[in-house]
């Protein structure tokens, strides 16, 4: 009985709106401003996870990064920047004296290199000097060619090898693998490629070409610059041990007396977890506050629709009354025809913003390719939670307009002009 009852509401429903189309169409704006904001903030919010892990993917979830500098932020910079700097000698020290790390990667950086290709001048290329072990990291992974041998590291080989930002700036139509370019003065053979890493959040990773460290010191010298050690701990299990260790053998190295604070950061994936959060309750909190908006507009005009239908209908509902009909009928009819006008909302924000996230995925990493992390789908959970969003939006907006129904007088029903 109930379910006939609900059908021959949803039927009576349809022709309401069928014979008050742009006054249905108008009620339901609001439902569809709202139910595209919670698609698309979900959306957003997808694609940043996805970025975020991508991030921690390319960082390592396995890997420490000894370092003056704290990459997270949040200390004191006058307090960082005083800091001594890491050494040369005290990274082969730290990698002499550990035992729990699977591998140990000194790393020096140049910032802003120029590379000098066919008559052509390449800026703003970072320049890494780094031991043949880098290729076990994560920022290691070779796409073409090779990493440099251990044979040619230890013999300070004029190889190189070229991130995916330089190499499609200075070889857009070719492969840079055999070609012979100039850094410094000095020329340089391209031995491998290092695979596409780079993320919306740390787009810089590839913008790099790593040297022998001992090619680096001849090229760009040795002295006054800090070293990163890149601590690689084997399993995501091991690192608590690693960590430990790490701090333990760094402070020996570095030579600080028990009690004193670290004048050294080590930097994880973790590090950058506080950040994310941050990022991710600021987006919910405007997409939420848009949406409640959203919805409130749109519960006040489908709230006031239902009014006008209810007094358009008033001798109806007192024929209705007078022939048998429960109040139980016309609550249903009028809660039934405010969730219809929801879901047709929502079906119209599903159309419009499935036909948005296409577009917006498809076309923006073809203009940019740090946004390879958005998805041309929407979310199957979002679809879902935005369809019983709508339903509750509908039954709120339409329970009061179809109590009022409901509670009519038949009698005063049928005066009614």
């Amino acid at each position: 009985m109930l379910l006939l009852e609900i059908k021959e509401s949803i039927k009576i429903a349809f022709e309401s709106m069928k014979s008050a189309k742009l006054r249905s169409g108008l009620a339901s704006l609001g439902v569809v401003i709202g139910i595209s904001f919670v698609i698309i903030m979900g959306w957003i919010l997808a694609g940043l996870d996805k970025a975020v892990e991508d991030t921690f993917n390319i960082i390592g979830k396995d890997m420490l990064y000894v370092d003056k500098w704290d990459w997270a932020g949040g200390k004191n910079w006058k307090e960082v920047q005083a800091r001594k700097n890491i050494t040369y000698e005290q990274a082969l020290r730290f990698k002499e004296l550990i035992r729990s790390a699977e591998v140990v990667v000194p790393n020096a950086r140049y910032w802003g290199g120029t590379v000098k290709y066919a008559g052509e001048t390449y800026s703003g290329i970072s320049i890494e000097g780094v031991t043949y072990e880098y290729a076990k990291t994560p920022m290691g992974n070779i796409e073409r060619g090779r990493f440099f041998s251990e044979f040619e590291d230890r013999n300070g080989e004029n190889v190189c090898v070229i991130g995916s930002i330089p190499a499609a700036r200075i070889f857009p139509d070719s492969n840079g693998i055999g070609k012979t370019i100039k850094i410094n003065g000095r020329n340089f053979l391209i031995v491998g490629q290092i695979t596409k890493q780079g993320t919306m959040m740390l787009d810089f990773v590839d913008n790099v070409i790593y040297f022998p460290m001992k090619s680096f010191f001849s090229t760009f010298g040795y002295t006054n610059r800090s070293f990163t050690i890149c601590v690689k701990a084997g399993s995501i299990s091991a690192m608590d041990e690693v960590r430990a260790e790490t701090e333990g053998v760094m402070r020996t190295v570095r030579n600080i007396p028990p009690g004193k604070e670290n004048d050294f950061s080590i930097n994880e994936s973790q590090a950058f977890e506080k950040s994310f959060v941050t990022i991710r309750a600021a987006v919910w909190g405007i997409g939420i506050g848009m949406t409640f908006l959203s919805f409130l507009v749109g519960m006040i005009g489908i709230m006031n629709i239902m009014f006008v239908s209810v007094t358009e209908r008033t001798k109806e509902i007192g024929i209705r009354k007078a022939v048998g009909a429960k109040k139980r009928s016309i609550l249903y009819q009028f809660l039934v025809e405010a969730a219809v006008l929801c879901m047709i909302g929502a079906i119209t924000s599903f159309v419009f913003c499935s036909v948005l996230v296409y577009l917006v995925a498809t076309y923006l990493p073809q203009w940019n390719d740090s946004f390879n992390f958005l998805s041309p789908v929407i979310p199957l959970n979002l679809l879902i939670i935005a369809t019983i969003v709508s339903i509750i939006v509908g039954v709120l907006a339409g329970l009061i307009p179809a109590m009022r129904a409901a509670n009519l007088d038949p009698i005063e029903a049928l005066r009614y002009e």
